[in-house]
């Protein structure tokens, strides 16, 4: 970053030796004659450090600097003037207006730590500033990540409540139906079974069927007539005897046609 200093002297050999003494530090050096001068290069320029005369004409040091801070508060002011003008300035200190007063005549190496250490401070405020700023920018973007996150969990439970809805409907139909349903996933494991299917498998009822191995509680020869060899097309019906003697005609059905799963479908409708 540049350093860009602005002296403001309306005696122009005080204006020239600041200029001779800074010049070596590196600094880009602007220089003005008056107050108004001064605020005119303000305008153009991004200055950090502002050393002014307090004795001018038509505007006085302080009122020069109390202008600046009320326009470009970060910049870092100081009153260059003698002693006997230290209780007019005294004010200005005290509310902000001026960093630091320095005397005339001054001491060039206290002069020059003393502009070091004021850019050093006008440098610390930029960087607070830029942080500040990209702190900002990370919260507003972590508040719209937050939204779009709430956004797509609402929008993810309205779908599981709807697929809720309709596996509860679709149970409900199976449970309705006059025939027995059961669906087998393909490691054997029974996954969907409704009423008439527990009746028609264990007599009362009350043994479950979900999650039990089908070679468990289904008749082998129906086992047998749907394994993946014998699997009939699902229009086709086939003949079968239950566990009990009863006779049964059964439709099975390999799954995956609008699924993931490779199980089938097993609907049984006994003789009566």
């Amino acid at each position: 970053m540049e350093r860009t200093l602005l002296l403001v002297d309306d005696e122009e050999n005080i204006t020239s030796a600041l200029v001779r003494l800074l010049r070596r530090d590196g600094y880009r050096i602007l220089s003005a004659n008056s107050g108004e001068a001064g605020l005119a290069l303000l305008a153009q320029n991004e200055v950090g450090v502002i050393i002014s005369d307090q004795r001018m004409p038509e505007m006085s040091g302080v009122e020069f600097l109390s202008k600046v801070r009320e326009n470009y508060p970060d910049t870092i002011r100081i009153v260059l003037s003698g002693y006997t003008e230290l209780n007019s300035v005294t004010d200005a200190i005290n509310r902000g207006a001026v960093y630091k007063f320095l005397t005339k005549p001054w001491e060039d190496e206290l002069l020059r730590a003393n502009v070091e250490e004021a850019f050093q401070r006008y440098e610390m405020r930029m960087e607070n500033a830029r942080l500040a700023r990209e702190l900002e920018d990370a919260n507003d973007e972590l508040q719209q990540i937050n939204r779009e996150l709430e956004q797509r969990v609402e929008e993810k439970t309205d779908e599981v409540m709807r697929n809720l809805n309709i596996l509860q409907v679709s149970q409900e139909v199976l449970e309705h139906l006059p025939v027995a349903v059961i669906g087998i996933g393909d490691d054997g494991v029974i996954a969907i079974a409704n009423r008439n299917a527990h009746r028609l498998l264990t007599g009362d009822g009350t043994r479950p069927l979900l999650g039990e191995m089908a070679s468990d509680v289904i008749p082998a020869e129906l086992l047998n007539c749907i394994s993946d060899q014998n699997i009939p097309r699902p229009e086709c019906k086939h003949k079968c005897i239950l566990g009990d003697g009863k006779p049964a005609n059964c439709w099975c059905s390999p799954m995956g046609e609008i699924s993931s799963s490779k199980g089938v479908v097993l609907v049984i409708d006994a003789d009566r």
